[in-house]
C-alpha cells in the first residue's frame, strides 16, 4: 500500500482553499471535523488500493480527486471549484458535472474533514463535508449556492480569523 500523508500544511491549505471560495459566496468558513478526517483518510486509502475513484456512500457529503502525481492541495479544490463554469444559478440545481463545486460552497456546510493517500506516483483526496450539501428539496439550491458576490450573513470570531484546528 502507498503512504499516508497526514500534514497539517495540506490540511490547513484545504481549509483555507475552501474558505476562500466560500467567502466569495456569502457562505460562512468551515472547520475541520476530525472524525471526518478519519473517514475520509481510510476512504482515500481505499482508493489508492484499488486504484479506482468512486464515493463512499456515506451520511456526508463528499467530493473525491486524484491526480497522477502528488496532489496540490489547492489545485484539488480548485478544480472541485472550477465547475462553477457549467452551474446555472438561473436555474439550480444537482448535476454531475457541477455537484463538486455546488459541496465546496454549500452555505449550511460548517465541517471538514480530508484524507490524502499516495503511493508516489497515484494520489486520492478525500473531503467529506457535514451537513451534506447538494440536498434537492425545493429551495434548497437557491439559499445555499450563492453566486459571487453574495454577502454573509454570519459573523466572523472577534479576530477576524477563522480557527484552524487539523486533522491529526
Amino acid at each position: 500500500l502507498g503512504k499516508v500523508i497526514s500534514g497539517s500544511n495540506f490540511e490547513a491549505e484545504f481549509l483555507q482553499t475552501h474558505n476562500a471560495y466560500r467567502k466569495q459566496h456569502g457562505a460562512p468558513p468551515l472547520t475541520i471535523n476530525k472524525n471526518l478526517c478519519r473517514s475520509s483518510q481510510e476512504w482515500a486509502e481505499h482508493l489508492l488500493s484499488i486504484r479506482t475513484l468512486m464515493h463512499s456512500n456515506g451520511e456526508y457529503g463528499e467530493n473525491v480527486y486524484y491526480a497522477w502525481s502528488s496532489a496540490n492541495k489547492k489545485l484539488t479544490v480548485e478544480s472541485w471549484y472550477s465547475e462553477i463554469k457549467d452551474y446555472n444559478f438561473s436555474r439550480p440545481g444537482f448535476t454531475s458535472q457541477t455537484g463538486h463545486f455546488t459541496q465546496v460552497v454549500w452555505k449550511d456546510t460548517n465541517e471538514v474533514g480530508v484524507g490524502l493517500a499516495t503511493d508516489g506516483n497515484t494520489t486520492f483526496v478525500v473531503g467529506q463535508y457535514l451537513p451534506p450539501g447538494n440536498i434537492s428539496n425545493a429551495g434548497y439550491f437557491e439559499r445555499n449556492v450563492l453566486p459571487a458576490g453574495s454577502k454573509a450573513d454570519f459573523k466572523p470570531t472577534p479576530s477576524g480569523e477563522f480557527g484552524m484546528t487539523i486533522c491529526v
